[in-house]
């Protein structure tokens, strides 16, 4: 591993923290995106991660807010940039949406339901993500 990425992966650590301490499973390869979604039944919340900052002060605070708020069978992330293949291969279970980052994919078994992509997170205040998503995640758990 080169010096760059060395560097790389101890400043993204907090960043990926923030997801998995809040119980998301983070896929990190593409094999694990796949088994993920050849199992997964249920209402999936799929957060992209990424280092920008609309991804620190907003997705992923909504995500985790979201979440306490509203059970969802399955909590998991990607991170764009970090993990290409994983983040390529889950992009390819929704590739009817252009790739943005970060992002968020609500899946209802394993089909993409709703997608919130970065032009609806970024420049929008925390709550009001928050509260879009939670609106979200409580219509598709309730189908």
């Amino acid at each position: 591993m080169n010096a760059y990425d060395e560097y790389m992966k101890q400043v993204v650590r907090p960043m990926r923290a923030e997801l998995t301490e809040a119980g998301f499973t983070e896929l990190t390869t593409a094999d694990a995106v796949h088994e993920f979604m050849a199992e997964k039944t249920g209402t999936s919340l799929v957060v992209i991660n990424s280092v920008c900052g609309c991804a620190a002060g907003l997705a992923r605070p909504a995500a985790r807010e979201a979440v306490e708020e509203v059970a969802v069978d399955n909590l998991v992330t990607v991170f764009a940039g970090q993990d290409p293949e994983a983040t390529a291969a889950m992009r390819g279970y929704f590739d009817e949406v252009p790739p943005s980052s970060p992002s968020m994919a609500i899946l209802k078994d394993g089909q993409l339901a709703y997608f919130i992509p970065r032009e609806n997170i970024e420049g929008f205040p925390m709550e009001q993500i928050k509260a879009h998503l939670t609106d979200v995640l409580k219509q598709v758990c309730a189908e």
